[in-house]
């Protein structure tokens, strides 16, 4: 049975209260210097940032772009918790601290967490828009600075909307080392036997029209929608099955009798 909302909350702070930090030892001005950096960046780029201070338990810099994106307020979700959690769907959010446990334990189980800094989280879940409507993003976080002992000080999140629209679709989350390419997929323990019943009705259609051999033109011809949403959802199946082409996908598929 997997653990509630609660369950996971307690041992999300548990996880983060396991790190000691020695305030006097911390250099803060380093946070001015990232912060003018992502200034400049926030300037040119869509996406919204922030900086977690796992010593305070605080954001010590959130851009102002989560209000213009997003329609946050931005000054309260630097420090209102509930009030962000509260901007995610309610079925998302539990997965998304299920992960960030899963992940967290990997990284704090290492002798050298500095190690952590060659990862990103990568997770990918629906919010509360602009419009009060449903909206999907992709966050990407990184650890930006240890103190002396090692510990994750200072977490980088960039957070943008996801070229999918699909609100259907739940939470997905993976965990990438930025120096292999390689992709770790969440849940790790998943039965694959289950995977094929996390594709949408529409997945499953378009599956099929690739194992007929139509191409994303014919397809989108067929369906009424457009070559960059086949297209979408042909990665969405890639990454849902957790294979490398659509052509494992297919195999994948008929192995599982998907197709009847």
């Amino acid at each position: 049975m997997k653990p509630g909302l609660d369950e996971l909350l307690q041992e999300y702070d548990r996880l983060l209260n396991s790190q000691e930090f020695n305030p006097s030892e911390l250099d803060y001005s380093i946070i001015d210097y990232h912060i003018r950096l992502l200034e400049c960046i926030d300037v040119v780029d869509s996406g919204c940032i922030s900086i977690f201070d796992l010593c305070h338990r605080e954001h010590v810099y959130y851009s102002p772009k989560f209000a213009t994106v997003l329609g946050w307020d931005a000054d309260r979700s630097k420090t209102d918790f509930a009030y962000t959690n509260g901007l995610i769907h309610p079925d998302d959010l539990p997965e998304i601290y299920r992960a960030a446990v899963y992940y967290i334990k990997l990284g704090f189980a290492l002798t050298d967490r500095t190690v952590t800094r060659n990862y990103k989280t990568i997770f990918d879940y629906r919010v509360k828009g602009k419009e009060g409507n449903w909206v999907r993003i992709i966050e990407q976080q990184i650890p930006l600075e240890f103190d002396k002992n090692g510990n994750v000080w200072l977490a980088l999140s960039m957070v943008d909307l996801s070229p999918d629209h699909d609100i259907e679709s739940p939470f997905r989350g993976r965990l990438k080392n930025q120096q292999t390419g390689e992709l770790y997929y969440f849940p790790p323990d998943e039965n694959p036997d289950k995977m094929i019943s996390y594709l949408t009705n529409r997945e499953k259609e378009i599956l099929q029209l690739i194992a007929k051999g139509l191409i994303s033109k014919q397809i989108a011809d067929k369906l009424y929608i457009s070559v960059n949403t086949v297209n979408t959802h042909r990665q969405r199946i890639i990454e849902k099955l957790n294979v490398s082409n659509t052509y494992e996908a297919i195999r994948y598929a008929h192995e599982r009798g998907i197709f009847g």
